[in-house]
């Protein structure tokens, strides 16, 4: 809790605890990870065993948030976006939030090992270690690589939902794994060309920060090429058919443009603002969104 000047204590709500989760930044996860199950099911699976997935894998991600906010509470409290969290706040403490994450990658964990498959449980698991131990306490502080590498964490959802429909991780699921590894630097790096002054005043050497924008969007736009084509490697595998091919070659091909326009508009001497980067952020969401959606749609219909 955390006190009023001259009133009472305030007490976290629900609403508080919730918040520590990250819920904006897990809702793309949790559909990455119920697409993936679609897909390797070629149907729709048992809605139990969605739902289950869906709430351990709310859960473990979540989990991930609240030890990211705690580790990050030093940072949090410098930055505007951030000052307002529960933990950089003091509304809640970390023991409290610390108990509240351990509480929920737990029941995540053994829930998905008894009630799906142990596979499914250990993929989750991976995520949380990646983003936790990987990203946030070892290389978001110390290399302009934290996203390249700890960006890993974010691809382990499709995983998560493939195993626990078959119990083993194919080719294919790995494809699914690799187009969220390439597409995370698209998107994150985008975000940090818009709120590069706030890493700066922290001390997070992202990339625009250390390296500058030139450099970043030179990046930005080699992820976008990376992106595409491994989206496209299903087709060869004959996993997939026609409306996959034809999603992935436009939506990857208008992400490219995009990237294309921002490289081309630091080239030419250009700061970039939140006008210029913001298309491309936006659409990355939308991009990856799309891309699993199709992907669902023609292995049920299509393959």
């Amino acid at each position: 809790m955390t006190a009023v000047p001259g009133g009472a204590p305030v007490r976290a709500t629900w609403r508080d605890y919730l918040a520590l989760t990250k819920p904006k930044v897990i809702s793309l996860l949790l559909w990455t990870t119920l697409s993936a199950m679609v897909i390797a099911q070629r149907g729709l699976p048992n809605l139990w065993l969605l739902l289950l997935v869906g709430v351990c894998g709310f859960m473990s991600a979540g989990s991930a948030g609240v030890f990211n906010m705690i580790v990050d509470r030093d940072i949090d409290l410098l930055m505007v976006r951030t000052a307002k969290r529960p933990t950089s706040s003091g509304l809640i403490a970390n023991r409290e939030a610390f108990l509240f994450g351990a509480a929920l990658q737990l029941s995540s964990f053994a829930a998905l090992w008894t009630l799906a498959t142990p596979l499914s449980a250990w993929m989750s698991l991976a995520g949380f270690v990646t983003y936790v131990f990987v990203y946030t306490l070892w290389l978001k502080r110390t290399t302009w690589h934290n996203i390249v590498i700890g960006g890993a964490a974010g691809a382990f959802p499709p995983l998560v939902g493939w195993a626990a429909v078959t119990g083993e991780l194919n080719l294919f699921a790995w494809f699914l794994f690799a187009i969220v590894f390439f597409w995370t630097p698209v998107h994150f790096w985008a975000l940090a060309l818009m709120i590069k002054d706030d890493y700066k005043a922290v001390g997070i050497p992202m990339l625009p920060v250390v390296h500058g924008e030139r450099l970043t969007v030179e990046q930005t736009f080699l992820y976008a090429i990376f992106t595409l084509v491994i989206s496209l490697m299903p087709l060869l595998l004959r996993e997939v058919s026609w409306l996959y091919g034809l999603s992935a070659l436009l939506l990857g091909g208008w992400q490219l443009w995009l990237a294309w326009k921002l490289r081309v508009h630091v080239a030419r001497g250009k700061v970039t603002t939140r006008q210029e980067t913001l298309p491309l952020y936006l659409f990355s969401m939308l991009y990856l969104a799309l891309l699993f959606l199709a992907a669902a749609i023609d292995r049920v219909v299509f393959v």
